[in-house]
């Protein structure tokens, strides 16, 4: 993976106006951050989400050796199920050794063939940020097709917020198409204001794209505006826990 610029732009998740949707209680909602068991979801989330897509290897190479890198998925888990328990697949029952490694690759590129309705913890969003010097930067933000217009972009970009003030960011930016009017407009309500444009940014069609941009965001203005979004989020779409 390049680690000095990112990849397709995020899509937020929501894509138009929806009606309130009710929680479900057999499920809990929760963001924590991504782990290598959770690449094979992932994938799913990616091929449906770009055109051109990062390889499970890069996600793996993301996680285990960028050190400013921050990267969390948005989970559906199954009331009553311990954290990180998966329903059995073919990777539990591989030997140790090289089976094991084998397993676990193929794991990771077949995807997780256990049906999404019956895994104890879906995958249904992710979104990954870089801490730098001056900013934190959103590199990329996808939603699983199911579960779009149900708040999930949103919320993912809320904790990814929460996680730069936390670090003493005071500044997040990103690149977002300029035909993604829907994204725009999530990103314009949570303070983004359009600083730039990137000519011919995206590879697979050389559209251009929009340099957003929110600063302030540890100032007190800032974080009242953000707290009322946050609240009204979590009254619209039910409440979720943070791991981060």
């Amino acid at each position: 993976m390049q680690t000095t610029a990112p990849k397709q732009a995020p899509r937020p998740g929501p894509d138009g106006p929806s009606p309130e949707v009710r929680q479900d209680r057999r499920f809990r909602q929760l963001v924590r951050p991504m782990n290598l068991d959770d690449i094979a979801q992932v994938m799913e989330v990616e091929q449906q989400s770009f055109p051109t897509i990062w390889p499970p290897t890069a996600f793996k190479r993301e996680i285990q050796q960028n050190r400013l890198g921050r990267y969390l998925v948005a989970v559906q888990r199954r009331a009553g199920a311990p954290h990180g328990e998966e329903v059995p697949s073919p990777i539990r029952s591989q030997p140790g050794g090289l089976g094991r490694f084998v397993g676990g690759l193929r794991h990771i590129l077949d995807g997780d063939e256990t049906p999404p309705e019956e895994r104890n913890e879906l995958v249904v969003g992710f979104v990954g940020v870089w801490l730098l010097i001056e900013e934190a930067h959103i590199v990329t933000l996808a939603v699983r097709d199911d579960y779009r217009r149900r708040g999930v972009g949103e919320l993912l970009l809320i904790t990814i917020i929460e996680t730069a003030r936390l670090a003493g960011q005071e500044v997040v930016t990103l690149e977002c198409r300029v035909s993604n009017a829907v994204a725009l407009r999530l990103y314009e309500k949570y303070g983004f204001e359009r600083v730039g444009i990137r000519s011919r940014y995206y590879s697979d069609d050389h559209e251009d794209a929009y340099a957003l941009s929110v600063s302030d965001i540890g100032m007190a203005s800032y974080e009242r505006r953000f707290e009322r979004l946050r609240d009204e989020h979590r009254q619209r779409r039910g409440e979720y826990a943070l791991e981060i």
